[in-house]
């Protein structure tokens, strides 16, 4: 078991479970989460996604993974550094274990490397990297509250215009909050919301 370090807190990280990289941290340092709100915490791995949005205030996190090993991981790294804070734990894939709901706050870091197969189903995107992200996009907002906010990463190498115009498609309003620049690609992190 590794451990990692995130805002002074130690995640400790099953071997089957996506260790939080460059990606994770990313997306969490730009995540808002108004007090208050209810978090989807969607392919939650070690948890960091839903620990962080604990930290910010939120009242309820569902954490969500196809992987029963991850949220095995997540219960207990959530348990142990946010014993008073609300946290479910589902397992299916993507909206499977959430049908019906909606929140205030979705976080998602899907598999984006481009790749041939789907060897590591944590990581392997497919041939553009897009195979999760796509069905994601068409997906989440009817999870969304009237107000909601959606953060999710993904790579320059996925096709940031695409991304784009499958929001937009579904009426969504976006906008790019942050880059970051890695040694072969760039990491974008959107924010979308419903447009009014």
């Amino acid at each position: 078991m590794k451990a990692v370090f995130f805002k002074g807190l130690e995640l400790k990280v099953f071997p089957t479970v996506y260790e939080p990289s460059e990606d994770s941290f990313l997306l969490a340092e730009t995540v808002s989460v108004p007090n208050g709100s209810t978090v989807l915490d969607l392919g939650t791995g070690s948890g960091i996604q839903g620990i962080n949005a604990a930290l910010l205030g939120t009242s309820r996190v569902v954490c969500t993974d196809v992987n029963a090993k991850a949220l095995e991981n997540a219960k207990g790294n959530a348990g142990r550094l946010m014993p008073k804070a609300k946290f479910e734990f589902r397992q299916g894939s993507l909206f499977e274990p959430v049908a019906g709901e909606k929140f205030h706050v979705i976080i998602f870091n899907p598999p984006y490397v481009v790749s041939e197969g789907k060897k590591f189903r944590d990581l392997d995107g497919g041939v553009k990297g897009r195979e999760v992200l796509d069905i994601f996009l068409e997906g989440f907002a009817v999870h969304l509250e009237k107000n909601g906010k959606c953060f999710f990463l993904q790579s320059n190498l996925n096709g940031e215009r695409e991304t784009g115009e499958i929001l937009g498609k579904h009426g969504l309003e976006f906008e790019t909050i942050a880059r970051k620049r890695l040694f072969f690609e760039e990491l974008l992190v959107f924010r979308a919301w419903k447009r009014v």
